[in-house]
């Protein structure tokens, strides 16, 4: 009795660590039956025939596309400060915030004592000029005569040297004020206030995206009056990391992304010889056409760069497809269709490339796959 007693538990624990043999086989079976849903021919009737399309596998130049965060710049070449060379009082305003400027278009008249004396100056030295002109070439005449002496006529000589040169130095000052040569010979004949207003005018053409100054207002030479900007031309500004920042040179073209605008194509003009202290992240520059003013300084963006690649075998991402957890396409043999497994690469552009699995001239299926995908299905389970 006890014999049997210790047996029957012995008996038991022997059965519980020994699996069944109807459970390897089942699996064995499943794996049997995926193995052969994936690699047997699968032939298709004539009316599912006309809805697949295939395509040969060939090798392609597969871009990477690289996308950064970014920003609009105003082209600093296309920005003016305007402000006044001499102290005064602002007489007349000719534009206002929001305008549109050309080249020499008045901005603002200015009334200063300053300039009046250096009008008057000019005015006086002009007179000098003329008169010691005139002395000189009378003493010349005098001389020729041997009427007055060579210490006569050097001495005439100096002077309508020196009323010249210091009409000059008055005449550079008001150049350097705006002042253009017709507008001097005007004031030579004209002695009315008007001709005494120092008038500013645009350098650059644009729209006056800042005022600071009204009518009335004293002003001084270290004031910032108005900003003028062209929007024509902008700089796009994006921050890559140093090793992406590599693969890149000046004259690449990149597209710039604007929400709800169409994609531009500028090209790469700067690239910062320093990275960033903070991010280790190199600066590009984009140089951007903008005429149609879709872009707005101090706007975010993104800018997108295409990475040149060598030819790679890739597929349109149309054909790949998921059979038992497999990935893979179908590949046609005369007319009939095998499921191969591939692997995937890198996609772009509607491609994906294809590291094992396929060669080059193999026929894949690119349009009907869930066609084809659907009788493998349903001849597996006819199978079962």
């Amino acid at each position: 009795m006890k014999f049997f007693s210790i047996l029957l538990p012995l008996m038991l624990l022997q059965a519980c660590s020994d699996p069944p043999e109807s459970a390897n086989e089942v699996l064995s079976e499943v794996a049997e039956v995926s193995t052969v849903s994936r690699l047997s021919l699968l032939h298709l009737p004539a009316s599912a025939q006309q809805r697949i399309k295939t395509a040969l596998v060939i090798k392609r130049l597969l871009s990477k596309a690289i996308v950064a965060p970014g920003g609009v710049a105003l082209d600093l070449a296309r920005v003016a400060k305007v402000s006044s060379r001499i102290e005064g009082q602002v007489e007349k305003v000719f534009v206002q915030l929001g305008h549109h400027v050309k080249v020499g278009d008045p901005l603002l008249a200015i009334g200063s004592l300053k300039l009046d004396e250096l009008i008057q100056g000019f005015l006086v030295s002009q007179v000098q000029v003329e008169l010691r002109e005139a002395n000189f070439e009378r003493t010349q005449q005098l001389y020729t005569e041997h009427i007055v002496s060579e210490r006569r006529l050097m001495e005439d000589r100096a002077q309508f040297l020196e009323a010249k040169t210091i009409n000059q130095h008055v005449t550079e000052k008001l150049q350097n004020m705006g002042l253009l040569e017709k507008e001097l010979d005007a004031l030579l004949h004209s002695h009315t206030m008007e001709g005494h207003l120092y008038i500013i005018k645009s350098p650059l053409t644009g729209i006056i995206s800042e005022q600071a100054v009204v009518l009335g207002q004293g002003i001084t030479p270290s004031e910032e009056l108005f900003e003028i900007v062209d929007t024509r031309h902008v700089w796009v500004f994006a921050n890559l990391p140093i090793e992406q920042a590599r693969r890149f040179k000046e004259g690449d073209i990149g597209t710039i992304l604007a929400k709800g605008r169409e994609p531009i194509e500028a090209p790469l003009a700067y690239i910062a010889p320093v990275a960033d202290k903070a991010t280790l992240t190199i600066r590009f520059r984009f140089d951007v056409n903008n005429v149609q003013g879709l872009l707005k300084p101090n706007e975010y963006i993104e800018v997108r760069l295409e990475e040149a690649a060598s030819p790679i075998l890739a597929i349109p991402v149309s054909a790949p497809t998921l059979v038992e957890g497999v990935r893979g396409v179908f590949v046609k043999e005369h007319n009939d269709y095998r499921f191969i497994p591939v692997t995937l690469g890198q996609e772009s552009d509607g491609w994906v490339q294809v590291t094992e699995g396929l060669t080059v001239g193999d026929e894949i299926v690119i349009e009907g796959v869930f066609d084809v995908k659907n009788a493998l299905l349903k001849d597996s389970i006819a199978g079962d």
